[in-house]
């Protein structure tokens, strides 16, 4: 028989030992307390990249070849010079041969590390200043691209139905062109230049980002802190943006940091095919057109690798630096171990 008690509105629970429960162990990575507060999903990839040897070696490559070429040569805008400093001994356009002591196709020296070009120019100078329009041109694209899916796939998924249907139809013609022919096909009718590669591949390549976007919407909207904030009477736009978005971006983001190497090679791509910059501009893919006879031998049986060696090497070099940076991404944001879809939130 229970023994009366004069303490009214409790309950006691025996087989629970709340010291125990405090002191276990952690179940997984999503639980990971530093110091007794928790770190939310950011904070743990963010610090299992900085663990990433091969990533940040990425990042420190990545970093310099950028810096390189913003300090190649002066910057100016509207006839003011925001940027003053030169790295590059020459302008990429100068033409060394009619001014000094050097000759066409003059091998790697002290004096020009990189040799000469047919054109009497020097190679490491443009290589230099060639960085400015391959890599900003990965840049900006990814960054409009990523926008563009990012908003187009959100509202596909979130609203689904016929609008869905017919978004989505758009993607798959998008998608049923080879993306690099489709681009060349663009340049081809527009004319090559700057802003005519950055149009052509933010055309192409907006489509993948939509779809990745759209099928995590798909997963992310029947959470519970989703409904939950459609029956506080949220709206739909700061639903999808504000709880939605930030838990879908990190595919996004490993798929984006890859595809920066991808626009890099597709832009050299059409370059070499003479379909890019015009012939003087020194984009490492131009640059590659501009030598395509130099592995030929010239007079005396020689060839003249340093002419697309060192465009090559750079391209090479960059693209593969944003891969490691992918990787690292990608490992620091495993689904496995951060809980991607599994419906954090702030």
């Amino acid at each position: 028989m229970t023994k009366p008690t004069t303490e009214r509105g409790r309950i006691q629970i025996t087989g629970f030992d709340a010291e125990h429960v405090e002191n276990r162990e952690k179940l997984s990575d999503w639980c990971e307390e530093t110091d007794g507060e928790t770190v939310g999903r950011w904070t743990r990839a963010w610090n299992r990249f900085k663990r990433n040897r091969t990533a940040l070696i990425g990042v420190a490559i990545v970093a310099a070849m950028s810096l390189l070429a913003i300090f190649a040569r002066p910057i100016e805008v509207l006839n003011i010079t925001i940027q003053p400093f030169s790295i590059a001994p020459y302008s990429s356009t100068d033409i060394l041969w009619l001014e000094s002591d050097v000759s066409r196709n003059d091998p790697p020296s002290w004096s020009h590390p990189m040799g000469i070009d047919g054109s009497g120019r020097d190679v490491f100078s443009r290589v230099l200043a060639g960085g400015r329009y391959s890599i900003s041109i990965g840049f900006i694209v990814v960054a409009l691209t990523g926008t563009v899916g990012l908003v187009y796939g959100s509202i596909s998924g979130y609203y689904g139905g016929w609008l869905d249907e017919v978004l989505m139809r758009i993607v798959d013609m998008v998608l049923a062109f080879p993306s690099l022919i489709l681009a060349l096909i663009i340049v081809s009718m527009f004319g090559g230049g700057y802003w005519q590669l950055v149009a052509a591949f933010t055309f192409v390549s907006w489509a993948t980002y939509a779809r990745l976007i759209r099928g995590e919407v798909l997963k992310l909207k029947e959470n519970e802190y989703v409904l939950a904030a459609k029956a506080l009477g949220a709206r739909d736009r700061s639903v999808i943006f504000r709880h939605i978005v930030p838990n879908a971006m990190p595919p996004l983001l490993v798929y984006g940091t890859l595809n920066i190497g991808t626009v890099v090679i597709g832009v050299a791509a059409l370059g070499f095919l003479g379909l890019g910059m015009s012939a003087e501009t020194a984009e490492w893919g131009t640059m590659l057109e501009n030598g395509r006879d130099a592995i030929i031998p010239g007079p005396g049986g020689d060839v003249r690798w340093w002419i697309t060696v060192f465009p090559g090497a750079a391209i090479f070099l960059f693209v593969m630096s944003m891969n490691m940076i992918g990787d690292g991404v990608n490992d620091a944001l495993d689904a496995q171990e951060t809980g991607i879809g599994g419906g954090e939130h702030e």
